[in-house]
């Protein structure tokens, strides 16, 4: 079998960061967090990797990150912009932002001929992770695959955070995916506050999306649909997103796919906020002195 594609979605904004995340250094020798994602990757089996950029990024991000790989292993490009719609659509006035994870993923269609994994640029997810994707991808099921993390792992003591909280049955597939935002700390729980001000209470031991997915390419039709779904709802709303959660959880709820949860073990960690750049460089720090990675990832 083929080897499968790894996805990495790094056209994020980082309006709440303050800056290129995706190519900000956090590594002993100015390694990324996307640099520890493929380096685990590529050991769990992967073998090409496809970056979903902005076009105004797209020369710091070649010469800084995709420059590193493009020896080891096959690299593509897919460019998510704001006016990348479907035919029909336009994009209205005073919007600024593209529309959300879906379209990512959209972006890339052309470059995804394999099972692929879809992650987030900016997101730890440790190399149990990818193995347990990997193997997923391999068996060559026609189920898709969400790797799930602790909800109170993947916190953020510096501000409100969205995820995507699972509810999975008995035999561990996915029956619901809910959107949450404002999601805060709350003792040893958590809660989120929508719009209206309506909370919702979590123990913080719920399993959450982290945008960790394994798909088969015939996804990408199934997405395509309800973007311009989405869009026909909500293309006026200069602020709404079709996250990839929401999208899975719509194709799950219409009993188009079935998604196992891959529960993992890894820590997670991320960069939501600028402050939480000092507790990743100090976990990455404590892994290279446990001799999980090397000090020096592509020396």
């Amino acid at each position: 079998m083929t080897a499968p594609t790894l996805l990495v979605l790094a056209a994020g904004m980082g309006s709440r960061y303050g800056g290129l995340k995706q190519i900000d250094p956090v590594g002993p020798g100015g390694e990324t967090i996307m640099d520890y994602s493929i380096y685990d990757a590529l050991r769990a089996g992967f073998g090409k990797i496809v970056f979903v950029i902005r076009k105004d990024i797209d020369e710091p991000f070649r010469k800084n990150i995709g420059s590193r790989f493009a020896r080891r292993v096959p690299v593509d490009y897919a460019y998510q912009e704001l006016d990348s719609l479907p035919p029909g659509f336009t994009v209205p006035a005073g919007r600024t932002k593209p529309w959300g994870t879906t379209q990512a993923v959209l972006a890339a269609a052309d470059q995804l001929r394999d099972p692929f994994a879809a992650i987030n640029a900016d997101d730890f997810y440790g190399a149990g992770s990818f193995r347990a994707l990997a193997d997923h991808l391999r068996a060559n099921t026609p189920d898709y695959a969400m790797v799930g993390f602790i909800l109170r792992n993947t916190l953020s003591d510096f501000g409100s955070v969205a995820r995507g909280v699972c509810q999975v049955d008995a035999r561990g597939f996915l029956e619901n995916v809910i959107e949450l935002t404002n999601i805060e700390r709350d003792g040893q729980g958590a809660k989120s506050a929508d719009g209206a001000g309506k909370v919702t209470h979590l123990s913080g031991d719920e399993h959450v999306s982290m945008n960790m997915w394994g798909f088969a390419p015939r996804v990408l039709d199934q997405l395509h649909a309800c973007f311009e779904e989405f869009l026909e709802r909500h293309g006026a709303d200069l602020r709404a997103e079709c996250y990839l959660p929401s999208a899975i959880n719509q194709l799950v709820s219409a009993g188009s796919a079935r998604v196992k949860l891959l529960p993992s073990a890894d820590a997670w960690f991320g960069v939501t906020y600028r402050e939480d750049r000092p507790r990743v460089v100090e976990s990455i720090q404590q892994m290279v002195r446990a001799g999980v990675y090397p000090e020096r990832l592509w020396a």
